[in-house]
């Protein structure tokens, strides 16, 4: 009886062990491929300068259950140390999204309005939204978010490594708890992301034909404004 007893701690010791190697296996392959993310995604934030992409913006809403969905082009590039933004919305409603020089400016023409936002002293935090994955750096993306590497999925045929983002600003983390990014592993840009909201609601962008870098021409982060045109700047 007391041989058999020792047996069986022996079997069961070594299924542990084996079990424990293999959980520890696991996590040094995973640890690898996220710090190669993170290389590739540094990599592409040194060399990044333009960028164009096709987009497509849904934003779900859970009350009411519904979807909206937005698509057109957008357009980045680095200015000396400052990021411009250029978002050409044409599905369902034309509209022009323009952020530049610290400001978030909305031009809607078919009520010939714009609407003007200031970062303030949100700017830089801004700044970093707006390239999380598409021109910054792995090593950022770690000092602002606690990263955990999900594995690989493929997304629209491209090989992609999946990211979950919790916000280390209790600020940031009050709007967005939880946000996933799908890095392309052959060139370390994101080409899909979703932002987790309160009250079950999100954000989804998803990228293709995204070409690095890009022909932008200076005249195309200008709004194409006339002397009709409204500037309303919301207060609060």
């Amino acid at each position: 009886m007391g041989e058999a007893n020792t047996v069986r701690r022996t079997l069961a010791l070594s299924i542990a062990s084996i079990l424990l190697l293999g959980l520890t296996s696991f996590a040094q392959t995973d640890r690898a491929k996220f710090d190669s993310v993170l290389m590739k995604m540094d990599a592409a934030a040194a060399n990044f300068h333009s960028a164009e992409a096709n987009f497509v913006w849904q934003q779900y809403q859970r009350v009411v259950d519904e979807t909206d969905t937005q698509s057109g082009t957008v357009y980045y590039r680095k200015n000396g140390s400052d990021i411009e933004m250029m978002a050409e919305v044409r599905q369902p409603d034309r509209k022009d999204v323009l952020y530049k020089d610290g400001k978030l400016q909305v031009y809607q023409p078919n009520i010939n309005q714009v609407m003007e936002y200031s970062t303030g002293a949100n700017r830089n935090e801004i700044e970093s939204y707006l390239v999380l994955g598409f021109g910054g750096s792995g090593q950022d993306l770690v000092k602002a978010f606690d990263v955990t590497y999900l594995g690989e999925e493929q997304v629209d045929s491209q090989s992609t490594a999946k990211l979950q983002l919790i916000p280390k600003s209790e600020k940031v983390r009050n709007n967005f708890p939880k946000i996933f990014l799908w890095i392309d592993l052959s060139r370390g840009i994101s080409v899909q992301q979703k932002f987790e909201q309160p009250q079950g609601d999100s954000r989804t962008a998803k990228y293709s034909d995204v070409k690095i870098p890009a022909k932008i021409g200076n005249d195309l982060f200008q709004l194409k404004t006339n002397k009709k045109t409204q500037f309303v700047s919301p207060r609060g």
